[in-house]
């Protein structure tokens, strides 16, 4: 899914192509990606874009009839640009977006359609769909340590919640933990002072200079290979393959459809984390340390 420094660049490319641009015409290619129905979808089209917002993990195209479309790409949505007199393919978009200088389409990998579409008027209607997470960037580690402490919760789940902190998802709070070496585990109550001071400080790190990355790859473009998977992630999808730090295989939790990577080493001290699934299955055959799992490993 799309986080904070995907849709932050999402935003600014889309700022330089669409701003001050008419949209044309409006076409639907799939009605189940709309949630609303008033106002209309089409009261959008002959009006120019005056302004984008970022809320949380979505995308706000503003009109200058005070009209917003509201898109959440979730896991698989993915948005492409294709300039006025375009020739080549066009790949089949759920929606397609007309303007007076090129067209702006949303597609969404696989079977399952998640990624939805808003249209709301007014300023009101648009902060419905803020989920009142902090905006981490920039803000004071007092502020931050405030937010993250309101509820006990683990760091995994405090970071990812859209109503504590604003568009982190599980990518980037993996790098987040593996920098700041603390383990996805580890409630917020059991925080110390330094461990806090670490935490804030990777959280400004890793966000700032994926954004960074990724501003930069969109300079020859726009940004078309929007990943949660990207090769030079520290952790996140790397299972199995060495920390960048320490050297020790890369491990995981899966629950759901989604999986925590870490490092035990780095981040655990050495413990290895239940994954519910397999250490029921295995029960007292589950190693406990990364030091017994690689013995193990020896063995056979």
């Amino acid at each position: 899914m799309p986080e904070l420094p995907d849709v932050a660049v999402y935003i600014e490319s889309l700022e330089a192509r669409i701003v001050g641009h008419r949209l044309e015409r409006i076409l639907l290619k799939n009605p189940f990606l709309l949630r609303t129905a008033e106002p209309p979808l089409q009261s959008c089209e002959g009006h120019a874009v005056s302004k984008l917002r970022r809320l949380g993990k979505r995308i706000a195209i503003g009109f200058d009839n005070d009209v917003w479309l509201v898109i959440h790409l979730m896991i698989a949505g993915r948005l492409h640009w294709y300039e006025a007199g375009h020739r080549g393919k066009i790949r089949g978009p759920l929606l397609q977006l007309d303007f007076d200088n090129g067209a702006l389409t949303l597609t969404e990998a696989g079977t399952k359609r998640r990624a939805s579409l808003h249209v709301v008027a007014g300023e009101a209607q648009l902060e419905e769909h803020d989920r009142g997470g902090l905006e981490v960037l920039g803000v004071e580690p007092a502020v931050f340590r405030g937010r993250m402490s309101e509820r006990n919760h683990t760091l995994k789940r405090a970071l990812t919640d859209p109503t504590i902190l604003s568009g982190i998802g599980n990518a980037y709070s993996d790098e987040i933990l593996h920098r700041a070496r603390l383990s996805p585990m580890i409630q917020t109550k059991q925080l110390d002072d330094d461990e806090w001071r670490r935490l804030y400080d990777a959280v400004q790190e890793v966000l700032t200079e994926w954004i960074e990355r990724l501003r930069a790859e969109a300079t020859r473009g726009f940004p078309e290979k929007v990943t949660a998977f990207r090769k030079d992630m520290a952790v996140h999808g790397k299972f199995g393959e060495p920390c960048p730090v320490c050297g020790t295989a890369v491990q995981r939790i899966r629950y759901a459809e989604n999986e925590t990577n870490y490092c035990p080493r780095c981040q655990t001290g050495g413990k290895l984390l239940a994954d519910r699934a397999l250490s029921r299955l295995l029960k007292d055959d589950w190693p406990r340390t990364i030091d017994a799992l690689e013995n193990a490993k020896r063995r056979t």
